[in-house]
C-alpha cells in the first residue's frame, strides 16, 4: 500500500462529483484495499469541509442481504453527511449537477447522545432523541454506477443528497414497518424496515462500531441514516418524490433540472 497516494484519490473523485463527470473504477488499478478506501473517504470529505461545509452525520449503506450478496460483502459501509447534502423536508435538487441520481427511501435518527457500541437495543431510546422518514439521493461517481467495495467506501459510499421528513418520537417498534417510495404519485418500490438489518436499530450500533474503527465517533445533534429499506431508483428531472414510513410520516424531494 505504500504506493497509495489517498490525497490524490480524494482529487480525482472530487472533481468527478462538483463537474458531474464520472471517472473508471480506481481500486483495482491503485490496489486499494478496504481500509484504505475509508482513508480516502476521509481526505475526500475534508476537502468539502475545507470549502466550508461541516459534518452533521453519517449514514449507512450495504445494509440489506440482498445488497451484501450483490458485492460479495458481509459487512455494511458507512460514509459521512455534510450539511451542503441536506435538502429540506419538500425542496429541490437540480438533476443536471449530478453524474446519475437515484433516491431511496430511509429511516432517519437524531442523536441525543453518543452511543456505546455494543450498547443493548433497550438503551436505543436513551441514545435517539427521534426518528423520522428520509429520502437518500445517492449518485456513484463512477461510470455505469458500477464499482469494487472499496471503491464504494472511497466515494464516500455514493453520497449525494439527502432530505429528512418530520421528527417524532421513538415508537415502540422499527424493525418490521411498511414502506413506499413514490414517483409522480406512483408507487415504485415497496418494502420494510426489516430490510435494514433486520431491524434498523442495529444499523446504528454497527455504525458505532465500524466508525469507532478509523476514529470517528458520531456526535449528540448528527443525523444518523440507517440505511435503505428499497432498491434505489433512478431520478429523472420534473420527478417528485415520496417516501413513506409506516407509523413515522412522509419525506418529499423535488427533481428540477
Amino acid at each position: 500500500m505504500s504506493g497509495l497516494d489517498p490525497a490524490g484519490i480524494a482529487e480525482q473523485l472530487d472533481k468527478a462529483a462538483t463537474t458531474a463527470t464520472a471517472i473508471p473504477q480506481l481500486a483495482a488499478e491503485v490496489g486499494l484495499d478496504v481500509d484504505a478506501a475509508y482513508g480516502v473517504q476521509t481526505a475526500l470529505v475534508q476537502r468539502r469541509l475545507d470549502r466550508g461545509e461541516r459534518l452533521v452525520g453519517l449514514k449507512m449503506g450495504l445494509t440489506s442481504k440482498a445488497k451484501m450478496a450483490q458485492v460479495g460483502v458481509d459487512e455494511v459501509i458507512w460514509g459521512r453527511l455534510t450539511d451542503a447534502m441536506w435538502v429540506p423536508d419538500g425542496g429541490s435538487v437540480d438533476v443536471s449537477t449530478y453524474i446519475h441520481p437515484r433516491v431511496e427511501p430511509e429511516v432517519a435518527f437524531l442523536l441525543d447522545r453518543l452511543p456505546e457500541p455494543g450498547e443493548p437495543l433497550g438503551a436505543f431510546t436513551d441514545a435517539v432523541r427521534a426518528v423520522a422518514p428520509a429520502i437518500e439521493l445517492i449518485d456513484s461517481r463512477y461510470a455505469n454506477f458500477t464499482f469494487s467495495l472499496p471503491d464504494v467506501i472511497a466515494d464516500n459510499t455514493s453520497a449525494a443528497a439527502f432530505v429528512v421528513g418530520p421528527w417524532s418520537p421513538v415508537p415502540d417498534g422499527l424493525d418490521n414497518l411498511g414502506v413506499l417510495l413514490e414517483i409522480d404519485g406512483r408507487v415504485t418500490q415497496v418494502g420494510s424496515t426489516a430490510a435494514i438489518l433486520g431491524d434498523p436499530r442495529r444499523a446504528l450500533d454497527e455504525g458505532v462500531r465500524l466508525a469507532g474503527r478509523h476514529g470517528v465517533r458520531l456526535r449528540e445533534g448528527w443525523v444518523f441514516l440507517a440505511g435503505a429499506a428499497t432498491a434505489a431508483v433512478p431520478l429523472r428531472p420534473g420527478a417528485q418524490v415520496r417516501a413513506v414510513v409506516e407509523k413515522l410520516g412522509t419525506a418529499t424531494l423535488k427533481a428540477v433540472s
